[in-house]
């Protein structure tokens, strides 16, 4: 038997008083409305209390893989899904393209666009290529992935690097008070000063601009570390809790390569 999963991650909503209710709740859907007619209807619940909320954790459960064994990250998920084969003293990071205020500091610069102003992913393949070419090395390497998330492989790197705050959650804030003063995450912090260097004038961002976009992207690591994947790649066709195999067309990478290792 086939099953087709649709996730719509977020379409809930929340309600808002000028229309009444949630957006799904007052919205034209007659197809969803005659579907859940004739289906079973119900809550599941995909995070458990002490996992963090989040569409990596959630999507693993839906799968069909318990977290709580699973889950290492969400940068791993998202490797596998552009073909990198992590061994298993790899540790992958999720390489952000944001756009920063120009403060003479690095220090003192704020996050203005956590998804650098909706960037191509044509255009982000060009900018992580050149941040490879200039920062790349047989320890670090940099693979291109879609819009603005891409990934950093640390070649028997460590996930001892204190804590990463992920892009989007400080927004509009300074970055001085999340950079982090762990002694094995200096080399990352070092890495993404430079990017903001080699990047800010780069032709891709300097055409973006002409274009009307009013950003030069910077690159943050961070969100999603985790170390290698292979037992979760050596596993996941023996242990998944139901029979299926799994094919997947998203956006949100993670769903993709878990499709990738069902087969």
């Amino acid at each position: 038997m086939k099953y087709a999963v649709l996730l719509c991650d977020g379409m809930a909503d929340l309600p808002r008083e000028d229309i009444g209710g949630t957006p799904m709740s007052v919205a034209h859907k007659p197809n969803m409305d005659k579907l859940a007619k004739v289906s079973r209807v119900g809550l599941v619940k995909t995070v458990e209390d002490n996992l963090k909320p989040g569409s990596d954790v959630a999507n693993l459960s839906v799968l069909g893989y318990d977290p709580a064994i699973y889950y290492s990250g969400r940068s791993p998920l998202e490797a596998g899904s552009i073909g990198i084969d992590m061994k298993p003293t790899d540790v992958s990071f999720r390489t952000n393209l944001v756009t920063l205020s120009d403060e003479p500091v690095y220090d003192d610069k704020t996050i203005l666009d956590y998804c650098a102003d909706d960037i191509s992913t044509e255009e982000a393949a060009e900018l992580i290529k050149f941040i490879d070419e200039k920062l790349g090395t047989d320890e670090f390497r940099f693979y291109s992935g879609v819009s603005y998330r891409h990934r950093l492989i640390w070649d028997h790197g460590t996930t001892d690097i204190g804590t990463l705050t992920p892009p989007h959650d400080i927004t509009g804030k300074p970055i001085k008070t999340h950079l982090g003063v762990n002694e094995n995450g200096k080399v990352l912090i070092e890495m993404m000063k430079k990017s903001y260097d080699l990047l800010k004038d780069h032709p891709v961002n300097l055409k973006r601009i002409e274009r009307g976009s009013s950003c030069k992207q910077h690159m943050v690591l961070g969100r999603g570390r985790s170390q290698g994947s292979y037992s979760f790649c050596r596993k996941v066709r023996k242990e998944c809790r139901y029979d299926f195999c799994g094919r997947s067309a998203q956006r949100y990478r993670q769903v993709h390569r878990n499709g990738r290792y069902q087969g």
